[in-house]
């Protein structure tokens, strides 16, 4: 496997990150299938995992510090802190108050001294950056976390954050987990060229689009039922499985199946480092692993490029951020009665 560099951490790095969210409940609940899942990942080549503590409450980091004992160093480790990990209103978000304490709790689940990636999973409009640079900065400082990260951050928040890590002289993000697809392209015209020119590296979620990408779901040929039982809206979004059905024609042209297209293409664009990849089963990850050596010629990018041109989302994935601007009709309306005097 060739590795690449995560940025310019001088860490390498598998293009293939194994990704633990599927491990516990909320996907494979048997402890020991799922270590031996990243066992099979770890000897095929792939360094690089990375799960959440919000991941089935912390069982998904129990899970991954299972299968590292006596593994730890072979592995950059990389987690998230952010989502909510109880009812209490102050166990989430990006304050220097809960990252202190969750990392401690991520240590102990994960049975480790440090973690290699230490990732803001979403974006806190309440919390002012600065403050949570500091509370990472002081993380990197005392040995428990090896580089910073974020996560679905627009290409302004990022832009913001790494002005604010200079000017106050704190450690800067080094990397960005965006997510990336042939259906899901808008990255391309701000995230990635951002993230490239700070010298960010990038782990994109998501490179089968939610499920789409993996010929599973198709139009006409898989029920309503069967796409909505996963609550997920873009498994039933009739422009994404239109697309779908275009994309198929380009991966039996290449002589591949549909998700080693989906994979190989989302590892192509020179801002990414590594895609991510999400196996609940062993069959998923065998499946993944057979198409790690693929690499896609001009002419099937190009092909790719004239069903979803560059830059172009089609539909959106269910868990993408949105920012309150978009959110909240307050912040893109003026008050109903300004609206009135001006007509």
């Amino acid at each position: 496997m060739q590795y690449r560099s995560l940025g310019r951490t001088g860490i390498k790095v598998s293009p293939y990150a194994l990704g633990a969210m599927m491990f516990g409940a909320i996907g494979n609940p048997d402890h020991d299938e799922s270590v031996k899942i990243i066992h099979k990942a770890l000897d095929a080549g792939i360094n690089f995992i990375d799960t959440a503590d919000a991941y089935s409450r912390g069982e998904s980091e129990e899970i991954v510090g299972k299968a590292l004992k006596g593994r730890r160093d072979d592995v950059v480790l990389a987690t998230k802190v952010h989502l909510p990990m109880s009812d209490d209103p102050n166990h989430r978000g990006n304050s220097r108050r809960w990252i202190i304490a969750e990392v401690e709790n991520s240590l102990r689940r994960l049975g480790t001294d440090h973690i290699d990636l230490y990732q803001i999973h979403r974006p806190d409009p309440e919390t002012d950056v600065e403050d949570t640079l500091a509370a990472l900065t002081y993380l990197v400082n005392s040995g428990k976390v090896r580089a910073i990260g974020s996560s679905t951050m627009p290409a302004a928040d990022i832009v913001q954050a790494q002005w604010v890590a200079e000017r106050r002289g704190l450690e800067r993000f080094r990397t960005e987990q965006p997510p990336y697809s042939i259906l899901n392209r808008g990255i391309e015209r701000d995230v990635l060229p951002v993230a490239q020119q700070y010298g960010m590296g990038t782990l994109v979620w998501s490179p089968l689009a939610g499920g789409m990408l993996t010929g599973k779901y198709r139009k006409g040929h898989t029920s309503d039922a069967h796409r909505a039982k996963f609550g997920f809206k873009h498994l039933q979004d009739e422009r994404r499985l239109d697309v779908v059905e275009q994309l198929i024609p380009v991966a039996e042209e290449a002589g591949l199946p549909l998700n080693h297209l989906a994979m190989a293409f989302a590892i192509a664009h020179p801002g990414v480092t590594s895609a991510i990849i999400g196996p609940r089963t062993m069959e998923h990850l065998d499946s993944a692993l057979a198409g790690a050596e693929v690499s896609l010629s001009d002419e099937i990018l190009d092909r790719i490029d004239a069903v979803v041109p560059p830059g172009t989302d089609v539909g959106r994935l269910d868990a993408a951020y949105d920012p309150p601007a978009i959110l909240q009709p307050t912040l893109r309306r003026r008050p109903a009665e300004q609206r009135a005097a001006a007509a």
